[in-house]
């Protein structure tokens, strides 16, 4: 049996759910602390989790829309 903290009225888990979105690392922890937030000891730790998580997805894209850029400004 899962923990209750994996547990939920529907027949879809948090992964599968991720894979059918095909989220990546961050994005698919995301998901799954904002959805098991409350479920366990410290919620706000799983929203404190999530928004980490966030907050590395959106430094990602930034770094990459830099680099892209930088490397448009590089071949003028």
């Amino acid at each position: 049996m899962k923990p209750l903290h994996y547990q939920n009225e529907s027949k879809i888990d948090v992964i599968d759910f991720c894979k059918i979105y095909d989220l990546n690392f961050n994005r698919g922890n995301i998901i799954k602390y904002i959805s098991r937030a409350g479920k366990k000891d410290n919620e706000i730790q799983d929203l404190r989790k999530a928004l980490d998580y966030l907050q590395r997805e959106i430094k990602h894209l930034e770094d990459i829309l830099n680099s892209e850029i930088q490397s448009f400004k590089d071949s003028k």
